[in-house]
């Protein structure tokens, strides 16, 4: 018995044994006790991570993938089954720290990133395979044309480092672009506390308009009088490091 892949779900079955057990080699173990892996297919992840110290749940929504899991990996109990990972409520799925890991279909690459980054304070690592051209945005740095919302957002709560690059031809079925491995390891930046909803606002809106200066982008946010002279507003949103973005929005909240 085989599951056969559904493009409506964005399924692409890795085949790869060993860029499998990369992906698992990935998680610290460290600090938690439970693992969630989103999209788990056929087990490619799932095996290795049975072999691990920790209590393994998978969320998965194809019907036909949840009955061969049960079938074949009979260490997953009822209870380990979440269902879909953008809709449950992981406060209370999840008593304590759970990291996640998967091959994350590309349709829902950044709403799972940004579901993780909302759940920051529960979810200490992330390793995931994901489109390239996201794993790339997510790790990118300052003054490069993939820095924007989502690298900013994400580093602001995790240090995240780009693992290695997946070749389409390691899939079942292939996907038409490569994919990317990164791992995010928290790592909240001073200063953010309290201000994160501000901080999203002054990041989205300073990107959306990335070609003009702060000074024009942010005016649809009511920039503070004590604000209306200083430097950053002289730049572009992409030659803001995330500290820069922090430090501006805590300035801002004075204001």
């Amino acid at each position: 018995m085989s599951v056969k892949a559904k493009k409506h779900l964005g399924q692409h079955f890795l085949t790869d044994e060993n860029i499998a057990r990369k992906i698992v080699e990935g998680l610290s173990f460290d600090g938690y006790q439970k693992v969630l892996e989103v999209g788990p297919g056929m087990g490619v992840l799932t095996k290795y991570l049975l072999e691990k110290d920790a209590e393994v749940f998978v969320a998965e929504i194809d019907v036909e993938s949840v009955e061969y899991l049960k079938n074949h990996y009979p260490k997953l109990q009822e209870q380990h089954f979440t269902g879909d990972f953008l809709k449950i409520n992981i406060d209370e799925v999840f008593d304590g720290q759970v990291a996640v890991i998967g091959n994350f279909p590309y349709n829902i690459s950044s709403q799972i990133l940004f579901k993780i980054i909302d759940h920051y304070e529960q979810i200490p690592e992330m390793v995931g395979m994901f489109q390239k051209e996201v794993a790339e945005r997510t790790a990118a740095v300052p003054r490069t044309k993939d820095y924007g919302i989502l690298s900013v957002l994400v580093q602001a709560l995790y240090d995240v480092k780009y693992f290695f690059t997946v070749h389409e031809n390691v899939f079942n079925p292939p996907p038409k672009v490569k994919s990317g491995v990164i791992k995010l390891t928290r790592n909240p930046k001073e200063g953010l506390e309290g201000n994160e909803v501000l901080f999203k606002q002054i990041v989205k809106a300073g990107f959306n308009q990335r070609r003009k200066k702060l000074s024009n982008a942010l005016k649809v946010l009511n920039i503070p009088e004590n604000l209306k002279s200083h430097p950053f507003l002289n730049k572009r949103a992409e030659e803001l490091s995330v500290e820069d973005f922090i430090k501006f929005t805590g300035e801002w909240k004075k204001g």
